[in-house]
């Protein structure tokens, strides 16, 4: 039996808050919070062959910063306009193999990502007028056009919600788990399954991938200090399987 093992395993200084993953390039993006510091920074891991391109990048706005998205090799990143609110503020683009800074422009805001690049829109002006941007330079290219700017398909894909009893269908059964649902996907006749167990007053998070002979072939445990049930646990991404251990080591193997 072929066991599975990481094809990346990557700790950072910090806690990983959000990652964005750039469709067109492979490149798998991380922001990066201290919240005692009250400071954001960002990563950067080629997804093909696992190169670490940078693990400290940042903006002249030290904490209220955040990913906004990624296109075509470029991380697109926002301002708050405010500490006390999500509204955002400008725009940032980051060049995703240097970390580099190559445009900035505080008067933009975005809207989403289409097949053709970023639509933003001027925030100063309403009503709110679309257009499309280029993410390498920041020039606006023309009007948004619905038909021919249609939304991006970012490949990813997500477990669904099985209730707690579907472990017995994997062969779990030396596994319990707390709460009524786990998590649950299917790719390449693996099963992979993320769980919760509650042992010794500690709640823990638990991931499985099982082949198509019902044989446990990675199994890892991704949180040990936890509060409450945490959300979906992994993503997969063209054959790769993309999750986070104790929130600040990403780990991606290949499916």
């Amino acid at each position: 039996m072929t066991k599975l093992l990481p094809f990346i395993n990557e700790q950072f200084d910090w806690p990983i808050w959000r990652m964005e993953i750039d469709s067109l390039s492979g490149i798998l993006f991380v922001e990066l919070r201290n919240s005692e510091e009250k400071k954001v920074a960002f990563g950067a891991v080629d997804l093909h062959n696992g190169q670490i391109f940078f693990r400290d990048a940042t903006t002249p706005e030290r904490w209220l910063t955040g990913v906004e998205a990624a296109y075509n090799g470029v991380l697109l990143v926002h301002n708050y306009l405010s500490g006390t609110g999500p509204v955002h503020k400008g725009l940032i683009a980051i060049d995703g193999t240097s970390g580099k800074t190559i445009w900035s422009n505080y008067t933009l805001a975005f809207d989403h990502l289409s097949v053709n690049g970023p639509v933003v829109y001027n925030a100063q002006i309403q009503p709110k007028k679309l257009f499309l941007a280029d993410v390498k330079t920041g020039e606006i290219l023309r009007a948004y056009q619905p038909v021919l700017d249609t939304a991006l398909d970012n490949g990813i894909s997500v477990p669904q919600m099985m209730p707690a009893h579907f472990l017995h269908n994997l062969q779990l059964t030396e596994t319990e788990s707390y709460g009524n649902t786990i998590h649950y996907m299917e790719h390449n006749y693996y099963r992979i399954v993320s769980l919760h167990t509650f042992f010794q007053q500690k709640l823990k998070q638990h991931l499985y991938i099982i082949n198509i002979d019902g044989a446990i072939v990675y199994q890892d445990l991704l949180n040990s200090h936890i509060q409450k049930l945490q959300p979906e646990a992994f993503v997969v991404h063209k054959n790769k399987l993309i999750y986070l251990k104790d929130r600040s080591t990403l780990i991606v193997l290949n499916l």
